[in-house]
């Protein structure tokens, strides 16, 4: 890729315009990229997504800017491409020392390619070079320097925007309509409120990444999705971690927030968990509490991604309730307390709907395993998972144990959703 122009005669290197060394945008932003992750140690712990996108279409751009001003002409849409991935920077937390390191050293490694050929009798040229180069390193990190704080002080004043006050209020049970009006915002008569779980990405356990902008990145392709998908009428109070969305009732349809978690879960590339409860606008604080309390109980049963709705785990909730029945129920397990591949396997094989062969795939051993070990399980605690009120009592056991103990939410292996046997 080029950019057009003449050159201006005293920027004349070894006879050809001091630009022709960087005129294959493509090939020197791909070789100083590879230079950065090489010698610039900060940009080591970006991100391969970043590098791969934002740090390359970046780098192409000032180096077109470089190309134009080295010939003496400008392109202003460059420059405001280069504001907008300063922008993005500053949101998604990438420092802006490892920003400016990044640049300078671009510029070191274009100076190298422009001096390759130079000769003595290219003295007087090499200055007027240095002078014009020092102008486009001022421009460009003045640039990226105005719109990175810009957006900092931007992205620090969204807490306290219309929508986060207004959706703070609806959750504390304390929104009016007057408050409503002053956010230009209306409030719907009854709202989805969804607990959402949103798991780290892979990159952020990376020792060699810096995992806080790896999760800020995670968390701003969601919200975006979110948008997209939902419009301005969603409100949400959401973290690197997760937090509560409120949706207008009737606002998708069943399928569609089915589908909407997926469509999040993509967008995070993380599997996403949430849980829904309906209700009317009066009742969101308490509405919000029963959905976290299910999300809970779905990353304590270990439940695959996707959404949960109350109706999906009334009977989990309920068997969740204190009470002696909760306490006889966290004993039937007890037996197999000494024999944890027998805890595991009937684990597995309840969230394999019960399937032998499924089961023992995910275990590593043969199906007559399996039967060997749901029979022992059946002889220890009196209750045969081969027969129905067997089955019942146990998995009720099993749900009733994940509250004995804290959930072990990130070394857990994911199952199925709840099985009625």
């Amino acid at each position: 890729m080029t950019t057009g122009g003449s050159a201006s005669s005293d920027l004349i290197v070894s006879g050809q315009p001091v630009s022709s060394s960087l005129k294959d945008v493509r090939a020197v932003s791909r070789k100083m990229v590879g230079h950065f992750l090489e010698n610039v140690v900060p940009c080591r712990t970006l991100p391969g997504e970043a590098l791969d996108g934002d740090v390359t279409a970046i780098t192409r751009t000032c180096l077109e800017i470089a190309v134009s001003m080295l010939e003496g002409a400008d392109i202003p849409e460059k420059t405001q491409q280069l504001r907008n991935g300063a922008e993005g920077w500053a949101r998604e937390g990438i420092p802006i020392d490892t920003i400016h390191h990044a640049v300078h050293e671009g510029f070191k490694l274009g100076f190298d390619l422009i001096l390759a050929d130079a000769g003595p009798d290219d003295f007087e040229s090499i200055k007027v070079v240095g002078r014009r180069l020092l102008e486009i390193l001022d421009i460009i990190t003045s640039t990226v320097s105005y719109a990175y704080v810009r957006e900092l002080r931007t992205v620090a004043g969204e807490h306290h925007t219309a929508a986060h006050t207004l959706t703070s209020a609806l959750l504390g049970g304390h929104a009016t309509s007057t408050m409503a009006r002053e956010c230009g915002i209306e409030i719907a008569q009854a709202y989805c409120v969804l607990a959402v779980a949103v798991p780290p990405h892979p990159e952020e356990r990376d020792a060699r990444l810096d995992g806080k902008v790896v999760a800020r990145r995670k968390l701003r392709r969601i919200q975006a999705e979110l948008v997209k998908r939902c419009g301005d009428s969603v409100l949400t109070l959401l973290s690197v971690d997760g937090g509560t969305i409120l949706l207008p009732s009737g606002l998708l349809s069943s399928e569609a927030l089915d589908h909407l978690i997926e469509q999040l879960s993509r967008a995070g590339q993380v599997p996403i968990a949430a849980t829904m409860v309906d209700t009317p606008t009066a009742q969101i604080p308490d509405a919000a509490d029963q959905a976290h309390e299910l999300l809970d109980m779905v990353q304590r049963l270990n439940c695959v991604r996707g959404l949960y709705r109350f109706d999906d785990l009334a009977l989990e909730y309920q068997l969740t309730r204190p009470g002696p029945g909760l306490e006889r129920l966290r004993t039937i397990l007890g037996p197999l307390d000494e024999h944890p591949e027998l805890f595991e396997t009937l684990q597995r094989h309840i969230s394999n709907n019960l399937n032998r062969q499924r089961t023992a795939r995910a275990l590593h051993v043969h199906t007559n395993t399996v039967d060997y070990r749901l029979k022992r399980i059946g002889q220890l605690t009196g209750f045969d998972p081969s027969e129905a009120s067997g089955l019942w009592y146990l998995r009720a056991a099993i749900i009733a144990r994940s509250y004995q103990q804290p959930a072990q939410r990130a070394s857990a292996p994911s199952v199925a959703p709840p099985v009625r046997p």
